[in-house]
């Protein structure tokens, strides 16, 4: 794991990124009930259950950019362009593009170009409690298809847990120097302020919590039970726990109407190499703070 220090040369995006690796065990989806391909004038497309409403958009690359809890309107994401949402996102080496003006690198995003022109998905299934995207992605600054690289997603509904199967291929010729890479890049609502996480020598044994508003730009996190969460003032929010990830980078940005949100990317380090196929799994919750540690503290037990 390379430390935090390196951060100094992560690019800082105001409109997201995504992804990374983590190695624990893959999750299939089930296969009943059998996934249907929705029609192509659907964008939006939600799968439900009793306690939590999920929406993905076709147009952005099939990435999650609603969570709601069911029967409530509120979405704890932000979904303002093609880089925020609850997506994959993966860095390599600098390659002469430009992001506005500012120099950037190799940079495939699930949600497709900053100027608004979506990646491919080429294949896209859902149920009432599933969903399932294939996408080829586009190069965030540059804006042209990487047909060099595959993202794949399986959602799925189980109770109050939404869990989500990444998986990335990279079939390219060039080989990238390790990076860090967000797993995944989660942009949530500005009105959930407040980052609520665990930092101490004690993981799963019921510490004290730590809670803080992050400023901007990038700041660093220490994950010791591998979870954070964002609430709001009434103490509840949004919770995302990947098993073996320590750290994570965030900020708060406040540039006013839709552009302003709370982000969050558990973070792991690894080089973009030709032959690649990366897979973990990344699980979201909704409650307050003692609420969604107690369910990750049950996922953390029944992973072991």
């Amino acid at each position: 794991m390379a430390a935090l220090s390196s951060l100094k040369e992560y690019p800082i995006r105001i409109h997201s990124l995504v992804g990374f690796l983590i190695l624990t065990p893959l999750i299939a989806v089930a296969q009943k009930p059998e996934l249907q391909d929705p029609k192509p004038i659907d964008d939006w497309v939600y799968i439900q259950n009793s306690d939590l409403r999920v929406g993905l958009l076709r147009s952005h690359g099939g990435a999650i950019a609603h969570l709601s809890a069911r029967g409530f309107d509120f979405n704890a994401l932000n979904h303002y362009d093609h880089g925020r949402l609850i997506q994959q996102s993966y860095y390599g080496d600098s390659d002469g593009s430009l992001w506005v003006e500012k120099p950037w690198r190799y940079n495939p995003v699930q949600g497709g170009h900053y100027k608004g022109i979506a990646a491919k998905v080429e294949k896209f299934k859902s149920s009432k409690t599933q969903a399932y995207a294939k996408t080829v992605p586009r190069h965030w600054a540059a804006g042209e298809l990487l047909n060099e690289c595959t993202m794949e997603q399986w959602v799925e509904l189980d109770g109050p847990i939404l869990r989500v199967r990444y998986k990335f291929t990279y079939s390219g010729r060039i080989s990238h120097k390790a990076r860090h890479q967000e797993t995944p890049a989660v942009f949530v609502s500005p009105k959930l302020a407040t980052l609520v996480t665990y930092a101490g020598e004690q993981p799963w044994t019921g510490g004290p919590l730590t809670r803080r508003s992050p400023g901007w730009p990038n700041e660093p996190v220490v994950l010791a039970e591998n979870w954070a969460a964002y609430v709001g003032d009434d103490g509840k929010g949004i919770g995302v726990y990947v098993p073996s990830t320590s750290e994570a980078t965030c900020y708060r940005f406040q540039g006013g109407a839709g552009s302003d949100c709370s982000y969050i990317a558990p973070l792991r380090t690894f080089a973009l190499t030709p032959g690649l196929s990366f897979t973990y799994t990344a699980f979201f919750t909704l409650g307050d703070a003692n609420t969604i540690r107690g369910r990750f503290t049950k996922l953390h037990r029944k992973l072991k």
